[in-house]
């Protein structure tokens, strides 16, 4: 489960974009707290709302950036609306806005289930509510609520990602990048953060020691050979471009790459293939993750990437919908069980299962989770370089 904040608005736009929702029949309003003698009144409208955030809000002259707009969301369907409704409530609790006005309204337009609030940050007696370390605190107080130890989970992730076999570094620091951590090498130390803070730590010699034991598995990349050549003309491997959300839903420069065939293989053999570029150019490479083997692979151990990503051109011979054929038991087997392990952990990062939050409006947008997704990018083009 992940929080995000907003950036922070000097106008409650955030009311009306929530509220639009609901008119559209793509939210619904789960609950509004604190609003006085407002919330007697039959009939209310958005702007009913939003003048009582700002007279509230008018009572404090230093803060230029009134507006607190912050989603919750879990993955898939996990949890219910009223479930998110009851995490949110104690997360507004734990981050000083109990008391606070607010609406709170359930989205149910993405494949992802998640909860919008809006709020004031400035309280009844004119002062701010403390947003020191704000997104940090943030996380701190959901994994509290959801019952996450993050020095637990750090220590987990660290010990399955040396369990694979990798022959790189840029391999392992792919594996936890795929779970959601950032890593940065400083004096012969991998410093892992995640939720804005630092939550461990794994030395280079560990990861050289991994490295010094790869052993290739040449009949396990000729099985994925095989079943690239069986379903290719079923799921299109031509890459297509992801596009980060932009202010105003604006187009954007491509921010990710992925393709029919490498969706299929993720979802039912749990390999995932992560393509390598930049700039929106095509890419220049990829890297093949087989989570039910717990291997990592060079693109080119495969096939090259030329191969890999040409479309099928015969699109006669391409059946219909209801005539595809699944993977047979065989191929699936033992894949099953690892496979459902592997979807935990890569549904588990905010970059895969995020919703996309198109606001409409160019001062509600999280610039800091584009610009990250740009880092995090650029880093691994890098890193797979070397």
């Amino acid at each position: 489960m992940i929080v995000k904040i907003l950036k922070p608005s000097a106008t409650f736009k955030g009311v009306r974009y929530n509220t639009n929702k609901v008119d559209k029949d793509k939210g619904e309003l789960m609950k509004v707290a604190n609003f006085g003698a407002l919330q007697a009144l039959q009939n209310l409208r958005p702007k009913d709302y939003v003048n009582y955030l700002e007279a509230q809000s008018a009572v404090s002259k230093r803060t230029k950036y009134p507006q607190l707009h912050a989603v919750i969301s879990c993955k898939g369907r996990s949890h219910s609306k009223q479930e998110l409704t009851a995490i949110a409530e104690q997360w507004l609790k734990g981050m000083g806005y109990g008391q606070q006005p607010y609406l709170m309204v359930f989205h149910k337009d993405t494949a992802n289930n998640h909860i919008h609030i809006v709020s004031t940050r400035v309280d009844r007696d004119g002062k701010k509510i403390n947003d020191s370390f704000e997104k940090i605190r943030a996380y701190e107080v959901l994994n509290r609520i959801v019952g996450v130890d993050e020095k637990q989970e750090i220590d987990k992730n660290i010990e399955k990602a040396l369990s694979y076999g990798f022959s790189t570094r840029a391999q392992f620091m792919m594996l936890l990048e795929a779970w959601g951590y950032s890593l940065k090498l400083s004096d012969g130390v991998y410093q892992i953060s995640r939720y804005g803070k630092r939550q461990g730590t794994v030395s280079l010699e560990q990861v050289d020691a991994k490295i010094s034991t790869f052993d290739k598995d040449i009949d396990r990349l000729a099985q994925l050979r095989a079943v690239f050549a069986k379903y290719r003309c079923q799921y299109d491997p031509a890459v297509v471009y992801v596009p980060a959300p932009l202010p105003g839903n604006r187009p954007s420069a491509p921010s990710d790459y992925t393709s029919a065939m490498a969706q299929m293989l993720s979802a039912k053999f749990g390999v995932q293939i992560i393509f390598h570029g930049k700039d929106g150019k095509p890419p220049y490479g990829y890297t093949v993750i087989d989570h039910s083997r717990k291997m990592v692979y060079k693109g080119k151990d495969l096939m090259p990437l030329a191969e890999f990503i040409a479309p099928w051109q015969d699109i006669s011979e391409i059946p219909d919908k209801a005539d595809r054929t699944e993977p047979t038991e065989k191929e699936r087997k033992p894949l099953q069980q690892e496979t459902a392990t592997y979807t935990d952990h890569l549904q588990g990062t905010s970059e895969q299962w995020m919703p996309n939050i198109q606001i409409d409006i160019a001062d509600d947008i999280d610039d800091e989770a584009i610009h990250g997704r740009n880092r995090r990018r650029k880093r691994k083009a890098r890193t797979n370089t070397r």
